[in-house]
């Protein structure tokens, strides 16, 4: 489960990067990411912001966006509609200046976006998961979900406490943060933390919490330790 130290998530092996006006989409698959298996959609967590949302209208796709990435029908049975996550992004008065500031290409035209097209708020139309990376390491800066009403998306969760991924797992929201102690190097976190969230009809409510502590023998600390705190 520690396998990814250094690069912002257990579980994570490869940054996605995504291009402005070109997504990865993901019908049936999962990006696994984290402790989660068994998910829906695709996923990239930390403690969800419930102060009112804002309204972001989606971009809409490119020529670029609809020949890179491929088309897949939605669980409910509609048609997947592509958005611009990195607009999306800049548009919305709910991420922080630093985001959006600091929300460059890593290479040519590709973004450190991960993005998510899957079912977590119970909506007919798919629901967007977006996870901001870092292009050095790909630690999770910012993690976000957006719910589409109308012709507009909105935020309904937030999370911009880095290390943090959010992903969907059987119609939940599973955010991972990893924990860090005041002398833990980049590559070797003290612990990780696994929130579950569910959608309670307006907002994420937390349904579980899931804290593993590592241990230090091996690697200078590669396995988690037996002591696990579950909430119920």
């Amino acid at each position: 489960m520690r396998g990814l130290k250094g690069q912002g998530l257990t579980g994570r092996r490869s940054l996605v990067l995504v291009s402005a006006g070109t997504i990865v989409l993901v019908g049936t698959a999962v990006l696994a990411v984290g402790c989660a298996t068994g998910g829906t959609g695709l996923r990239d967590g930390g403690p969800a912001r419930t102060d009112p949302v804002a309204k972001t209208a989606p971009s809409a796709a490119s020529p670029e966006a609809s020949s890179g990435a491929s088309a897949s029908a939605a669980t409910s049975g509609k048609p997947l509609k592509k958005v611009d996550p990195v607009a999306l992004l800049k548009a919305d008065p709910k991420v922080s200046a630093e985001i959006k500031r600091d929300l460059k290409p890593c290479t040519g035209k590709e973004y450190p976006v991960d993005v998510t097209y899957g079912k977590v708020t119970g909506s007919t139309v798919v629901d967007i998961v977006v996870n901001v990376l870092s292009c050095a390491d790909a630690l999770g800066r910012g993690s976000y979900v957006y719910r589409a009403d109308g012709a507009t998306y909105e935020n309904v969760f937030s999370d911009e406490q880095p290390p943090v991924y959010a992903e969907i797992d059987r119609g939940d929201l599973v955010v991972t943060k990893q924990v860090y102690a005041k002398s833990d190097p980049l590559a070797y976190p003290s612990g990780e933390d696994v929130i579950t969230y569910r959608w309670d009809g307006e907002k994420f409510t937390e349904q579980d919490r899931v804290h593993s502590e590592y241990s230090n023998v091996v690697d200078g600390g590669g396995q988690p330790a037996p002591a696990v705190t579950h909430k119920p």
